[in-house]
């Protein structure tokens, strides 16, 4: 992670090294957190923000889903991260909004702890990596089962759920695999460690529905919209192991993944992206980098720098 000079905490901005926690803070002993993925883009009229208004709005749901109100309204986070943003002055980056209880008492219930709310920023590029955005990843079914909805809410973005995730994709990693696949406890197909999964078959697209437990992806929400907008069928419905063994095409979506073609599950060879896959890739990439006047909505741009308090 490459270090900006900036990060949003609080209400106000500090040096990214002085944005530190107390070794008590609630969050850190019990995952009590929810946080967001975002990415901001380089667009022809300057940086833009990728549904910028939607993600703070989960991020809010997604708080509330854990008995958590966050201090900051959606208007004033969105506004906070354009602070941040001009202030760092970076033409495309990611964004790590996150709220988490701190430090005051460390039973398991946060009945005395604050919530504190920070936002990160900083260059990263592809997730998978460019050549996943091109030819494909190889992806594992995972043996961990996707956390079923009556052991937490899946619809919440949640720090503490992603322990999940991780011990997915570190199996998924030690096998040489590029990302893992979760089954939910029904062996219905879930979704990766950080993704939405699409399998595309004899033309239609289809992708688990949120009874499989899925966190509702804001980039899944855009795909369907583009996808559909390219005259594609799109069907929402359980898909099985086999389902992703047998189809035509299959792809990850989500912020950091964006849209990455799956060439392989379990060793099984789904082949090269496909046209589905590639139209879609590349409808949303011109999209997030405001080259499709249609998605022009999605992107809300940052204001110009204005000067630190301080500097």
């Amino acid at each position: 992670m490459e270090a900006t000079p900036y990060i949003w905490m609080n209400g106000e901005l500090v040096d990214w090294d002085d944005a530190t926690v107390h070794v008590g803070a609630h969050g850190l002993h019990y995952g009590s957190g929810v946080f967001e993925g975002i990415r901001c883009y380089e667009t022809p009229s300057g940086p833009a923000v990728f549904r910028l208004t939607d993600h703070m709005r989960r991020l809010r749901t997604s708080g509330r889903l854990i008995h958590m109100e966050l201090p900051y309204s959606v208007e004033e986070l969105v506004s906070a991260t354009h602070e941040l943003l001009s202030a760092n002055g970076l033409p495309a980056c990611y964004v790590r909004p996150i709220a988490f209880y701190g430090y005051g008492t460390l039973g398991v219930p946060p009945r005395h702890n604050p919530v504190c709310v920070a936002i990160m920023s900083w260059p990263w590029g592809t997730y998978l990596g460019a050549e996943a955005l091109e030819r494909g990843i190889h992806c594992k079914i995972s043996s961990w089962r996707r956390v079923g909805p009556n052991t937490i809410p899946h619809a919440a973005k949640a720090t503490g759920v992603y322990l999940n995730s991780m011990l997915a994709v570190l199996e998924a990693s030690a096998g040489g695999y590029d990302e893992a696949i979760l089954l939910t406890e029904d062996g219905n197909v879930g979704d990766g460690s950080g993704e939405n999964v699409f399998a595309v078959k004899d033309g239609v697209i289809f992708t688990p529905d949120l009874s499989a437990s899925i966190l509702p992806g804001i980039t899944r929400d855009s795909v369907l919209t583009i996808a559909r907008d390219l005259g594609y069928e799109v069907r929402e419905r359980p898909l099985i192991r086999t389902d992703l063994y047998m189809a035509d095409e299959l792809f990850m979506t989500g912020t950091a993944a964006e849209v990455t073609p799956i060439r392989a599950v379990d060793d099984r060879e789904v082949g090269d992206p496909g046209p589905i896959t590639r139209a879609i890739q590349t409808t949303y990439l011109e999209a997030v980098t405001g080259r499709v006047d249609r998605y022009a909505e999605w992107l809300e741009h940052v204001p110009r720098s204005s000067p630190v308090p301080g500097s």
